[in-house]
């Protein structure tokens, strides 16, 4: 392990120790002596349980297990909740000692003594009831995310309208997923059941937008018969996510890295998907063409910029109706859509909405979008469209809030 994790880890466990703390001696002073002593006991355990999900993740991981584990899940899913929590506990009594002392000290420099103020003790109660009930929301929101909401899987359905749209392409129907992460399922019929409602869809064609897995190709084993059972009329197409290249963990050697790629190349091939790297494919319906694009991995550093769309759009007009597949939406933001050759449309995943947040109509909110001007959902400059989606599985925290994972179903129009 380098110094650069064991300073990060260290760092981590400190404010771990310094929260317990504080929490510990906000409720010392206003809980009953029977109620404090399940909460002494329960707040360290919880963050013991925090570091063992922890490092017994990077154990399994160094043992060559790539594939989560349901119970780990849940302690590292539930711990983070409880964390959440407490950090919801300190934030009143934090924000109560600050007015104190800051009171005591104007008193002190000005002599001033004021009648009628409210108890000391009462203000307390009323705070830890407030922040007892504050943490509740994190707390209870956390376990229905690592149970139900990281599978509670949605079909999105999005009309979009080309008015140089292909005459026989009127209906197209195209289902996007994106960003798999088969290395974070702890459920495979689960994630079975996520699969099978894409054949539901009847779609024309069908396109993965990147991050099948997290580190490992060894990760998408099990589901590669699943994903060769998806059937379309059109052909199914995938492309490279940040994660895919297999940089966030340490090969033993190049060669074991190389490896590694190839074998994500093969599961395409035996799940039946094209992996477009840079290029471009048409797709032809009554002597009629669209092209479809696929570009690599294209982010804002540090994220790699392996995208290179003048190779996937040579050969082609600006009269030829495109779609694009790119991962990582900033592509878009920084270039596709000022690119030369107009590109109708690009579908892309990689924030997830941060598996946390808000998506109803007329409103959105996660705290992605403090990272990406464009983060979710439907966006359109100069006849250019962009959607994002969510994406279909986890990553990190084994869970979802408000961001359900989903497959999209876009139907073409023209008009």
């Amino acid at each position: 392990m380098s110094y650069r994790y064991i300073i990060a880890f260290t760092f981590i466990i400190g404010v771990c120790v310094i929260l317990d703390l504080y929490t510990w001696h906000g409720l010392k002073r206003t809980l009953e002596p029977k109620i404090f002593n399940f909460f002494k006991w329960f707040i360290p355990i919880s963050t013991l349980l925090f570091f063992f999900g922890f490092i017994a993740n990077i154990y399994r991981s160094g043992q060559g297990i790539y594939n989560a584990n349901y119970l780990l899940n849940i302690v590292v899913g539930f711990t983070f909740g409880i964390f959440l929590a407490k950090l919801l506990i300190a934030t009143p009594f934090l924000l109560e000692d600050l007015f104190r002392y800051g009171k005591f000290v104007v008193q002190k420099i000005s002599n001033w003594k004021s009648n009628g103020q409210v108890s000391l003790d009462g203000r307390r109660v009323f705070v830890r009831n407030l922040a007892l009930t504050l943490a509740a929301i994190p707390f209870t929101g956390t376990l229905y995310a690592i149970t139900r909401g990281k599978y509670n899987f949605q079909v999105v359905h999005k009309k979009l309208t080309f008015k140089d749209l292909p005459e026989s392409f009127k209906g197209f129907k195209i289902v996007q997923f994106t960003d798999f992460h088969a290395g974070s399922f702890d459920d495979y019929d689960q994630v079975k059941k996520g699969l099978s409602l894409i054949n539901e869809q009847n779609p024309d064609l069908v396109v993965f937008t990147g991050d099948l897995v997290n580190n490992r190709a060894e990760e998408c084993l099990p589901y590669v018969s699943d994903l060769a059972n998806i059937k379309s009329k059109y052909g199914k197409f995938s492309i490279m996510g940040n994660h895919d290249y297999g940089e966030y963990m340490p090969f033993a050697t190049e060669e074991d890295k190389i490896a590694n790629k190839e074998l994500l190349r093969k599961i395409y091939v035996d799940s039946d998907f094209k992996l477009l790297s840079n290029e471009s494919i048409a797709i032809e319906k009554d002597n009629q063409k669209i092209h479809l694009l696929g570009v690599e991995n294209w982010g804002n550093p540090p994220f790699p910029q392996y995208g290179d769309l003048n190779a996937a759009s040579q050969g082609l007009a600006d009269s030829d109706f495109k779609i694009l597949l790119s991962h990582d939406p900033d592509h878009w933001e920084l270039e596709t859509r000022h690119f030369s050759t107009p590109i109708h449309l690009t579908l892309s995943g990689h924030t997830h909405g941060a598996q946390f947040g808000i998506d109803i109509p007329n409103w959105k909110w996660s705290p992605v979008k403090y990272r990406y001007k464009r983060w979710l959902g439907h966006y359109e400059h100069e006849n250019k469209h962009l959607y994002i989606s969510k994406g279909f599985g986890f990553l990190g925290f084994p869970g979802r809030i408000g961001m359900s994972p989903e497959i999209v179903v876009f139907e073409l129009e023209k008009g």
